[in-house]
């Protein structure tokens, strides 16, 4: 389908993206650049990438495809840096959590060109950052949340669609408001409760002692606590609005439930378990 990928980012989403088209037959040759040498020289030793780019501008040099795999509060300068090598036949792809932000600084900064970027959110990852990690069926069967804008050129939703569903995806459009708010609700809040959580038994003079003790339960609850510091921060930064209304509706279902524990309510109590616990066995996850 794509003659050359320009990768930019060759970390665990950016080369898990070029293993998989690799893998699939879609692209026939793959210019990669990351911020650190190191990176991009690792890269291609495994095969990730077959060219190494000195710059971001370079990656994008004859490239019918490109894709940012880099943290979100960086796209405005990667979109600046190569804007003047993207073409109306470029399709421009990003991975980014949020979307407002990008799509944003995709206007300010791609011109005449922003109709060629289509703007993406595999739900996808690992807690293990590097491109050491990347893995060519990270995306299988996950969802991909293609959030266009009006002057994304048909032609390049129409190519991101198939390309996404060539590599195993369930393919799902949205604005990208519509993103930020669901995404604040069921990933953001999420991972901000994991980390207030391990922070709040890391504080205590008995947490070692706490730790050792723990199963199963506190493994599955925390897992996403081990992810990636600054992409998180990045993401907390992009999506404060939409991630602080959700805290608002978690403190008030906390309270409901501390309320009744002061109370003795165990009849409420139970009610607002049995609630939480339907909903939680009711829900099927897209990815299965």
């Amino acid at each position: 389908m794509f003659e050359q990928l320009g990768l930019i980012g060759c970390g665990l989403m950016g080369g898990s993206f070029a293993l998989a088209m690799k893998k699939a037959g879609l692209v026939k040759r793959v210019v990669g650049y990351s911020k650190s040498p190191s990176t991009t020289d690792k890269a291609r030793q495994m095969g990730v990438i077959d060219v190494e780019a000195p710059s971001a501008l370079l990656a994008v040099s004859g490239a019918d495809i490109v894709l940012l795999a880099v943290p979100v509060a960086a796209t405005e300068a990667t979109f600046k840096a190569i804007r003047h090598l993207v073409t109306p036949k470029t399709l421009v792809m990003d991975v980014g959590s949020t979307k407002r932000d990008v799509v944003e600084a995709a206007r300010r900064s791609l011109g005449q060109q922003l109709g060629s970027f289509v703007p993406a959110h595999p739900i996808a990852g690992k807690e293990s950052a590097g491109v050491e990690h990347a893995d060519a069926d990270l995306y299988l069967g996950k969802q991909v949340i293609l959030t266009p804008i009006e002057r994304t050129l048909t032609a390049h939703l129409a190519n991101a669609d198939k390309l996404w569903a060539a590599l195993g995806c369930k393919v799902r459009h949205m604005s990208p408001e519509a993103h930020d708010g669901a995404y604040a609700a069921v990933s953001h809040l999420p991972h901000l409760l994991a980390f207030a959580f391990m922070n709040g038994i890391n504080s205590q003079a008995q947490r070692d002692s706490f730790l050792s003790l723990a199963g199963p339960g506190f493994r599955d609850f925390t897992r996403i606590a081990a992810s990636d510091p600054k992409v998180w921060r990045d993401i907390f930064a992009a999506n404060k609005d939409e991630l602080l209304e959700q805290t608002q509706h978690f403190q008030k279902a906390l309270y409901a439930l501390e309320t009744h524990i002061k109370r003795g309510d165990a009849d409420a109590l139970a009610r607002l378990i049995a609630q939480a616990s339907d909903a939680r066995s009711g829900w099927q996850p897209t990815d299965n």
